[in-house]
């Protein structure tokens, strides 16, 4: 049986525990129509005044549905900057960031990939490399309507409950906060991030999507 996921950037905590769990079973989704204000193109953080989302800005398309495999990253705006800026504020006290800070900087810093999905895509792999994850992404090759799969494509709307509390930099002032995006647990846990996705009880969040 297969799961289709979203793409995301910079995926939930949750996310990455599914690719551990069931990475040769899962397949990305690249001909559904993009859906705006999710995980394909957000990312939220802990700072100091608490959860804090990271939004890439897409260019729109007229109104016209566009299928997620040619949304293109728009090229105004200083996202990247301040994308870049507002990680370094949160999690520069964190015990790895030096550690791992230059790996995802080039993502900041260099011209981006036209297109969100390739972008998404090279830094999801990227980051699974930092955690030794190993998984190489497979693509959806059409749109999946029906059949003998999980659909987890709207699964990551909202945070997903459970996980194992780890270290966080502002925990004193917000206690735990759970499933965040993948680099607050990389920065904040370094090489034992792979100890926390093991312990997520993947089977609950499946069950949390109706499957």
């Amino acid at each position: 049986m297969g799961i289709i996921l979203p793409s995301a950037y910079l995926a939930p905590v949750s996310y990455y525990a599914l690719l551990l769990a069931h990475g040769g079973e899962l397949h990305i989704e690249q001909w559904e129509h993009y859906v705006k204000q999710t995980v394909r193109n957000r990312a939220v953080i802990a700072t100091e005044a608490g959860r804090m989302s990271l939004t890439i800005p897409v260019e729109h398309n007229g109104g016209r549905k566009t299928a997620m495999r040619d949304v293109r990253i728009s090229e105004h705006g200083n996202w990247q900057h301040l994308h870049w800026q507002a990680l370094r504020a949160a999690y520069e006290g964190s015990p790895y960031f030096e550690f791992y800070c230059d790996d995802l900087a080039v993502f900041y810093h260099d011209k981006p990939s036209k297109y969100l999905l390739d972008f998404s895509l090279k830094l999801q792999q990227t980051v699974c490399n930092l955690i030794s994850l190993p998984w190489q992404p497979q693509l959806t090759d059409a749109y999946w309507h029906e059949g003998d799969f999980i659909d987890l494509r709207n699964a990551f709307n909202a945070p997903a409950a459970g996980g194992k509390p780890y270290w966080q930099v502002f925990q004193s002032r917000h206690g735990f906060l759970s499933d965040l995006s993948i680099v607050d647990l990389l920065f904040n846990m370094g090489p034992e991030a792979l100890l926390v996705l093991h312990d997520y009880p993947k089977d609950s969040f499946l069950a949390k999507s109706g499957c």
